[in-house]
């Protein structure tokens, strides 16, 4: 919000982290650390958080220039309370968006992890573990394969489907495309 030094610097920060690849970054972590549940976290921890920062400032900056900003600031608000009452609030859905949209790239990144071994490890379970330990037998035995395979895409596209739907709720124009939509098919008399 108050931009200078301290943002550019994490901005850089974030320029420099954001052009390491994932997975590569969190094969670095875990032969380090060794593989583990903990581990993996700390690993999406470390390998996620510029995304939200530069979506978080993003949104911000966006905001800052806004009429109901300047509005606010030529009554006297003070920071912390433009921050509080309105950047904050407007700032909740973008990143409940990313965060419904990036669980499937978690999952995906801890799959693989598993499956190549660097991830979580017997005798706790994971999804990439099943597919690893199942892999020998996906001739006579294929779903043994095909079932966590399956749960995989299921889950990554529910959490798709619910952060496109996050998306669409949150903008105002989609929003009023789908009440006139909505009230067109009452007038209709069309039921949902």
């Amino acid at each position: 919000y108050y931009r200078g030094i301290v943002d550019d610097v994490i901005m850089r920060a974030v320029d420099v982290f954001m052009s390491v690849p994932l997975l590569l970054l969190a094969l670095l972590v875990l032969f380090i650390l060794g593989p583990s549940f903990t581990n993996i976290i700390i690993v999406f921890a470390i390998a996620r958080w510029m995304l939200f920062c530069r979506v978080t400032r993003g949104v911000v900056m966006s905001l800052r220039e806004q009429t109901f900003i300047e509005a606010a600031r030529a009554i006297g608000c003070s920071d912390q309370r433009i921050i509080g009452r309105h950047i904050f609030p407007n700032l909740i859905t973008p990143i409940l968006t990313l965060a419904a949209l990036d669980v499937p790239r978690n999952i995906l990144t801890e799959s693989a992890l598993s499956f190549l071994g660097f991830g979580i490890q017997p005798p706790e379970s994971s999804w990439g573990l099943m597919l690893a330990s199942g892999r020998d037998y996906i001739r006579s035995a294929w779903w043994i394969v095909v079932l966590p395979g399956l749960a995989i895409f299921l889950t990554a596209l529910s959490f798709n489907l619910v952060g496109v739907w996050l998306r669409a709720v949150s903008d105002p124009l989609q929003r009023w495309r789908w009440l006139k939509q909505t009230k067109e098919a009452k007038e209709a008399g069309v039921t949902f």
